[in-house]
């Protein structure tokens, strides 16, 4: 089975309210170890994110002998360069995700969006985690075996409907090899294509006949 967003999403989560502080803000940074917040509003939903680059961006203004280029960069930062609590420097809206998501829509987004971490909300907009980069390619620490059995009686019988007559299959770190004769190239692109969305697989090498 896919992977989704709850089974290797970090359920504890640091998060700000809106009218928390710069000072808050970055002694939590420092505190903690963590390079972004999300930010609640006072129903509890996640309205923004806060992270180091949006409390730099103050610094980064403000400096002395700041380049022309640099400076230009930062106009339309101006307003965030002068505020001083949650509300006034976060990232608005929230990229956000559900927790029955699939993991591969995570990366998607993470890689689309650029961000290196996602909230994650229920139906109500409630923060109830948050999945980063690291925790996306968790599913690819699955063990082999677990992969080969998988594609072995769930992805070939599935969609091979019963005309296939043998076949091997391998798994080493995650790279996937089946080999055998096929009746059709239609049950052969069936198989490769399923065998690639399992949890785990890194790459699938066709060997059949």
């Amino acid at each position: 089975m896919d992977a989704t967003v709850k089974d290797v999403m970090t359920r504890r989560v640091v998060s700000v309210r809106e009218n928390a502080s710069f000072k808050e803000m970055a002694d939590a940074l420092r505190r903690t170890r963590i390079s972004a917040f999300p930010v609640l509003d006072s129903r509890d939903r996640v309205v923004g994110v806060v992270s180091e680059a949006d409390l730099l961006v103050k610094e980064a203004v403000q400096a002395t002998g700041t380049s022309l280029v640099a400076a230009l960069r930062h106009v339309h930062e101006d307003e965030k360069a002068s505020g001083v609590t949650a509300a006034d420097l976060m990232t608005r809206p929230a990229i956000t995700i559900g927790p029955d998501a699939p993991v591969a829509e995570a990366a998607r987004i993470m890689y689309d969006r650029r961000v290196k971490r996602l909230p994650v909300v229920n139906a109500a907009g409630h923060l109830v985690g948050i999945i980063s980069r690291v925790d996306v390619l968790a599913v690819f620490s699955r063990a082999d075996q677990e992969i080969r059995d998988e594609i072995l009686h769930r992805v070939i019988p599935e969609h091979a409907g019963g005309r296939l007559t043998h076949f091997e299959v391998s798994v080493r770190d995650g790279i996937v090899t089946i080999a055998g004769p096929l009746p059709d190239d239609k049950a052969g692109r069936a198989i490769l294509d399923a065998a690639r969305h399992v949890q785990g697989v890194v790459a699938v090498r066709d060997r059949f006949r």
